[in-house]
């Protein structure tokens, strides 16, 4: 049986990249999911999420953003040609990931996720401009993007670690405590699309469907989970400094805790301010660096060390408290 060579594999055997280039590739990847989480909150913010009729065309005619459409097609059209970017930059780290040596088969599995993520978010973007730009459909679109980016940051955290078993490098406790500001940020994010959901900046200047409460009282919920995940990342920080973690993880905390000082700060402003259309921009901004502070911080509880000849995978060392 021949086997047949894929361009992948053709270009593997052919090109062996370094690991700065591999995480700069994996980091791109990071850093155009990001962009396209702000620019599709720019398309809401300015009124055109509806400025290209249909989808996957802009006109049931045209491919094309017309001059009919004015300014609101034309930045529609150009949030859905950012996509191409965005898979150009998660093809770059499918590529670097596959063709680094030895092959990594779980971090390629991992780079070639946010390809099937990104067409997911594509079908589900064109489905929100279907539905008139219903506010499930439209919440569902973010948080698809922001799984997008966890992946990113996934693999892109991953790219500088080997591929032996997890270790821990503090103790479990601490390791609670990262998860609680973990799953307690998933439900911080879900609950901002219920503010922006039933709130102001419906995405279109038409009868958009909204949710069905009072967004002030969805946004008080959504400022009760932020203090929760403010409290627990300062227990955190706490933690990791009595028991004398690595620097580099207690760094991350303190990351962290910077985010979402400035985070709760534009949040808190805009709430007082009607909401403006730029500080709710840097809002969309700031959750999509705290989702990746949150990342950072509970990856680096543990570590993954290169898997060598004679040493077993999953031999897991006692973390040591220090008095």
């Amino acid at each position: 049986m021949v086997r047949v060579e894929t361009p992948l594999s053709y270009i593997a055997k052919r090109w062996t990249p370094s690991t700065d280039v591999v995480r700069r590739a994996a980091l791109s990847a990071v850093v155009m999911s990001v962009f396209i989480i702000v620019t599709g909150g720019a398309v809401r913010l300015t009124g055109s999420g509806l400025g290209c009729d249909t989808w996957p065309k802009c006109t049931d005619d045209s491919l094309f953003a017309t001059p009919e459409q004015g300014l609101h097609g034309a930045i529609e059209f150009g949030n859905r040609m950012l996509t191409y970017v965005l898979s150009a930059a998660v093809g770059w780290a499918i590529i670097a990931v596959r063709s680094a040596k030895p092959r990594r088969r779980g971090l390629t599995r991992l780079a070639w996720s946010q390809f099937w993520l990104v067409m997911g978010n594509a079908v589900l973007g064109g489905i929100t401009v279907w539905a008139g730009l219903n506010p499930w459909t439209v919440a569902g679109h973010f948080l698809l993007a922001n799984c997008l980016l966890a992946v990113a940051v996934i693999t892109w955290v991953r790219t500088g670690e080997g591929d032996g078993a997890p270790r821990p490098r503090v103790p479990r406790p601490v390791r609670g405590l990262s998860w609680a500001v973990l799953v307690t940020t998933v439900a911080l994010i879900a609950l901002g699309t219920t503010v922006t959901g039933s709130g102001k900046h419906a995405g279109d200047s038409s009868d958009v469907p909204r949710m069905p409460w009072d967004w002030t009282a969805a946004a008080h919920v959504h400022a009760v989970a932020a203090w929760v995940v403010c409290a627990l990342a300062v227990a955190v920080w706490l933690a990791l400094r009595v028991v004398d973690a690595p620097a580099d993880t207690r760094a991350r905390a303190r990351d962290l805790l910077i985010v979402l000082l400035a985070q709760g700060a534009i949040g808190y402003v805009q709430y007082f301010s009607d909401v403006p259309e730029i500080l709710v921009g840097l809002h969309m901004l700031g959750s999509a660096l705290m989702w990746i502070a949150v990342l950072r911080l509970f990856l680096g509880m543990r570590e993954r060390p290169e898997v060598t000849a004679g040493t077993p995978a999953r031999e897991v060392p006692a973390v040591t408290v220090a008095s």
